[in-house]
C-alpha cells in the first residue's frame, strides 16, 4: 500500500490538533491492512498487543453475555480509534471486532500508546472523549434492554445505525453497511422471528424497506414515534 498522506487524517478526530510532521511521525509507526467482510479484528480476551484507526468500512462489536450468547454491542465507523484497551487499563480486548463490510485500518503496536497520549495531547484528548462517548452508549445500550419494549427497541437500533452511517437514497436513508435481521436480533435482546415480524410489518406499513442485508429507512419520523424518542 503506497505511503499514506498526513492530510488524508488530518480531519479525523485523534489527529486534528496535531500538524502534520507530528501526523507523519504517527504514520510512519502504523501498519495498513485490508479486511474481508465478516472478518475478527481481534477478539474478546485475547492480549490486547495492537490498537486501531479505522480508515474505510465498518466495525461490529460483540461482547458475549454470561450465559454465552453473542451480542453487537455497538458499530464504530470510518475515523474512529478501536480495540483501544490501553485507555480502558486493560491488557485484553473487552470484546471482539468484526468488520461489517469489507474494511480498512492502521495498526500501531501497543507500546506505543503510552508514548502518543504523553507526547501528543490532541491524541490523548480526542481518545478519552471517545471512551467516554462509547462508554455511554453502551449504558443507554443497556437502559434500553432493561426499560423499552422489543418494538422500541428495534426501532431505536435502525434509527441509530441509519444516523450514524446512513446515506441518501431515492426512498429514504440507507444504513451504510450490510445488516441482516439476526444482527438486528443480537443488537436488541430478541428473537430473529420478532424482527422479522416487526420489519415485515413495517414495510407494509411503508416505514422501512428491507431486502437481502440492506435496509433503507422511508419514514424517519415514523420509526422517531415507535421508537419512543418523541411523546
Amino acid at each position: 500500500m503506497n505511503k499514506l498522506d498526513e492530510s488524508l487524517l488530518s480531519a479525523l478526530p485523534p489527529f486534528s490538533r496535531l500538524n502534520r510532521a507530528q501526523i507523519r511521525a504517527i504514520l510512519d509507526l502504523a501498519t495498513p491492512r485490508r479486511y474481508d467482510e465478516g472478518v475478527a479484528v481481534f477478539g474478546e480476551g485475547l492480549a490486547a498487543e495492537r490498537f486501531f484507526l479505522l480508515l474505510d468500512g465498518t466495525i461490529r462489536v460483540i461482547r458475549t453475555a454470561p450465559g454465552g450468547e453473542q451480542i453487537i454491542a455497538l458499530h464504530i465507523g470510518p475515523g474512529q480509534l478501536f480495540g483501544i484497551a490501553p485507555a480502558l487499563g486493560r491488557d485484553t480486548y473487552p470484546a471482539t471486532a468484526m468488520t461489517a463490510a469489507e474494511s480498512l485500518a492502521l495498526s500501531w503496536p501497543v507500546r506505543h500508546w503510552a508514548e502518543f497520549t504523553q507526547r501528543y495531547d490532541g491524541f490523548a484528548t480526542e481518545t478519552y472523549r471517545t471512551v467516554g462517548a462509547r462508554l455511554g452508549e453502551m449504558q443507554a445500550r443497556i437502559t434500553e434492554l432493561a426499560t423499552q419494549q422489543v418494538e422500541q427497541r428495534v426501532a431505536a437500533a435502525l434509527l441509530r445505525m441509519a444516523t450514524q452511517s446512513g446515506r441518501k437514497v431515492a426512498s429514504g436513508i440507507e444504513i451504510g453497511f450490510p445488516i441482516t435481521r439476526q444482527n438486528i436480533s443480537d443488537m436488541t435482546g430478541t428473537t430473529l422471528h420478532t424482527v422479522s415480524r416487526l420489519l415485515s410489518a413495517w414495510e407494509k406499513q411503508g416505514i422501512v424497506e428491507s431486502a437481502r442485508r440492506r435496509i433503507v429507512v422511508t419514514a424517519p419520523h415514523q420509526l422517531v414515534m415507535l421508537s419512543g424518542a418523541e411523546g
